[in-house]
């Protein structure tokens, strides 16, 4: 998936992997009472070209300050839903100054499901202009 920006330039990525985190999200009471590790990938289109003539963090998101946002929102107030988690995780890196759309993982690698599998997944996709989120889901056995 490509972003473009004015004048049809495709748009920079900044992608951040593997953020791990706490957190106690879930339908059934074991897992708001235990909680379980989640695992969020993020990835925000921009126009990073300013920032890199500059060499001024102040131009571009800041991953380091990303990451801290979107970890409080993990370890903050549960949700029944990954859904809902990711589409929160996601209206929080569209809400930053230069972001285009953002892209959400949420792993739930530790989900309650009685059979062999590797990860479940939640991805969602989310424009600036804060139209409808185009949400997939994946399990992986």
């Amino acid at each position: 998936m490509t972003a473009t920006g004015p004048g049809g330039r495709p748009l920079d990525r900044i992608t951040l992997t593997g953020l791990r985190v706490r957190g106690r999200h879930g339908v059934l009471a074991a897992e708001r009472e235990l909680g379980q590790e989640f695992v969020v990938d993020a990835v925000l289109w921009l126009d990073a070209s300013e920032a890199a003539r500059a060499d001024d963090v102040t131009r571009t998101v800041h991953y380091g300050e990303l990451a801290e946002t979107l970890a409080e929102i993990v370890a903050g107030p549960p949700v029944d839903l990954i859904e809902t988690l990711a589409y929160r995780l996601a209206q929080a890196c569209v809400r930053r100054d230069r972001v285009a759309r953002a892209v959400v993982t949420v792993h739930k690698p530790a989900a309650p499901i009685p059979l062999v599998f590797a990860d479940v997944a939640v991805t969602v996709t989310l424009p600036r202009d804060g139209g409808d989120a185009a949400t997939t889901a994946e399990a992986g056995g």
